[in-house]
């Protein structure tokens, strides 16, 4: 069953009330100058939106959309099981978006719209891609920080992620811890329940399987964006963890 439901519609001029029952990202197809919006209420203030403007809004939202135009959209509606899959519960509240909307977001949104009938590693993949983006996008915590209390070790996981495609050593890492190899890599596994190692390679995967699904570059040259010089090892890593090459991957 899928975990995001994604539709393309177009609505005639008019709106009215809506009630969302979970967390949902709403793309403008085309400009409304004379959009107006409530959130909690019933009266409306004016918010002229442009194409690909729109909203996100946390689950339970209600409130008043109205336009003096035909209305074409994408509505985005994500699963509360999916969202939890990535630390964010029901009781989770960000401030309503209305207007700008990120751009890999907004691209992942659209996307989505359209591969109800690609395979469902695919659907499964762009699913994770959006709901990972929606996450770090909303949360003040980066995902890869959440249940890591020691603020040495969040220093090390941010490098991490801002330079997967680096050569990436224990050495310079536990540096930034300012501990001790050992000492780090101790520290380090026990976290996260890996060695760095593992973890350095495991996101570079979860990366490189992200962009071969939203993207169009090369299977080598997403190997180099992952930090695999050598494309062999790249691709007996990638099929030991998702079963199958990087281009039977993006196919599927």
């Amino acid at each position: 069953m899928s975990k995001i439901v994604s539709q393309k519609t177009v609505l005639p001029a008019g709106g009215g009330t809506f009630e969302l029952p979970t967390l949902s990202v709403g793309i403008f197809l085309n400009d409304q100058p004379s959009h107006r919006f409530s959130l909690g209420a019933s009266r409306t203030t004016a918010k002229p939106l442009v194409r690909h403007q729109g909203w996100m809004l946390p689950a339970g939202s209600n409130g008043v959309c109205e336009y003096d135009d035909d209305l074409d959209f994408v509505m985005v509606s994500l699963d509360q099981a999916l969202l939890e899959e990535f630390g964010i519960d029901r009781s989770f509240e960000f401030d309503a978006i209305v207007g700008d909307i990120d751009p890999l977001i907004l691209n992942l949104s659209l996307t989505a719209s359209t591969a109800l009938g690609g395979g469902r590693l695919y659907r499964e993949t762009l699913q994770r891609a959006l709901t990972a983006q929606i996450v770090e996008t909303l949360s003040p915590t980066p995902q890869w920080r959440v249940g890591i209390e020691d603020v040495r070790l969040r220093r090390v996981l941010d490098y991490i992620h801002d330079n997967l495609a680096n050569d990436l050593s224990i050495e310079t890492m536990a540096g930034i811890a300012a501990m001790s190899g050992t000492h780090f890599s101790k520290a380090f596994k026990k976290e996260t329940g890996r060695t760095p190692l593992q973890y350095v390679i495991s996101e570079r995967l979860d990366m490189a399987a992200t962009l071969l699904k939203t993207g169009t570059l090369t299977v080598a040259e997403i190997a180099s964006r992952v930090g695999y010089g050598d494309l062999s090892r790249f691709g007996q890593h990638f099929k030991r963890k998702f079963g199958v090459s990087p281009a039977a991957y993006r196919k599927d």
